[in-house]
């Protein structure tokens, strides 16, 4: 048994190794330069796109950006907190949920308009709709395999990315700009910006109180990760030749979810599987990055960038028209 067990991990160590390093490398440039993580293990790890096809780094590189990739998603459950959600009140909650369904409705439309896949759209949709990267890799591990799913979700997690940078600087200053008070603002924040800490670094550059607010909205929108993994799963039932079930990951996060609720789980451990899950996160993208050559992803056809951008905006528009006419 030693010995399999040793050969089995002759054969994925390079690969793991790998993805780990530029994860390490990454998060160290992040800290130092403000950018989010999550776009310095892109890019990086497209930069040894050419040990992607090195034997000895195959089989690691597949386990990381799969297997790994779902364990951090399941452990994202830790991470939602139904005290912070629920103290929002009916009316936001209620918004929050419309404005997710709302962009998911977009991309869905925005594809058939553009001539995209319906695939596409819902990955898209969902990753703008819900928490941004993270989201993108868990609809993602659900939908029908096909050859270019990965380029399509690298080219996604990119752009949410980016977009979500954007917004971090733009938004604060346009919502100051718009007469907003610090609540309307932060739940604005939370509504409409992409990845977590991006959210967390809009809403503290207005206030403590804006803050607080955006990081419980986007908190509220998390929650809704499962739900929309379900769509996805159901709406491609036909597509897929197998049994349709639920996936571990999605089962491990609800389960983690209801037990992070619980009062069970110390805090330190709640932070510790927390930090465990940004890294499988992270050295997951850090693999997909180096499956993935620049060059196709430069070939991808503007209308799929057309539609992160236009589903940006209809959120943004959306939210703020809900903050004008009916108030926070």
């Amino acid at each position: 048994m030693l010995p399999f067990v040793r050969a089995r991990w002759n054969s994925y160590y390079s690969g793991i190794f790998l993805a780990v390093v530029i994860a390490i490398a990454a998060s160290f440039l992040s800290e130092h330069y403000g950018a989010p993580v999550m776009l310095f293990a892109l890019l990086i790890g497209m930069a040894f796109h050419f040990l992607s096809e090195d034997e000895s780094c195959v089989k690691g590189i597949e386990f990381s950006s799969k297997t790994l990739l779902r364990f951090g998603v399941g452990l994202l459950g830790l991470r939602l907190s139904i005290g912070d959600v629920t103290s929002l009140g009916l009316g936001p909650v209620l918004a929050v949920v419309g404005f997710v369904l709302a962009t998911l409705g977009c991309g869905a439309l925005m594809s058939l308009l553009l001539g995209r896949r319906m695939a596409f759209g819902l990955l898209a949709g969902g990753s703008v709709a819900i928490c941004g990267a993270s989201a993108a890799l868990a609809i993602t591990a659900v939908l029908p395999p096909r050859s270019d799913r990965e380029q399509d979700t690298l080219f996604v997690v990119i752009g949410v990315t980016a977009l979500s940078t954007i917004a971090m600087i733009a938004y604060p200053v346009l919502f100051q700009a718009l007469g907003l008070t610090d609540v309307e603002s932060g739940f604005l924040i939370g509504a409409t910006i992409h990845d977590v800490a991006q959210v967390v670094g809009a809403g503290y550059s207005i206030s403590d109180e804006a803050g607080v607010i955006a990081t419980f909205v986007k908190m509220l929108r998390v929650a809704l990760l499962p739900v929309v993994i379900l769509v996805a799963m159901f709406s491609f039932r036909g597509a897929q030749t197998q049994r349709l079930s639920l996936p571990w990951f999605l089962v491990m996060f609800l389960l983690l979810a209801m037990l992070a609720n619980s009062g069970l789980l110390p805090e330190t451990v709640i932070v510790f599987f927390g930090d465990i899950s940004r890294w499988c996160l992270v050295v997951a993208i850090s693999a997909i990055g180096v499956k993935t050559s620049l060059a196709k992803i430069v070939k991808v056809k503007p209308s799929y960038s057309a539609i992160l951008i236009i589903e940006t905006i209809f959120l943004l528009i959306v939210a703020l028209g809900y903050v004008t006419w009916v108030g926070i």
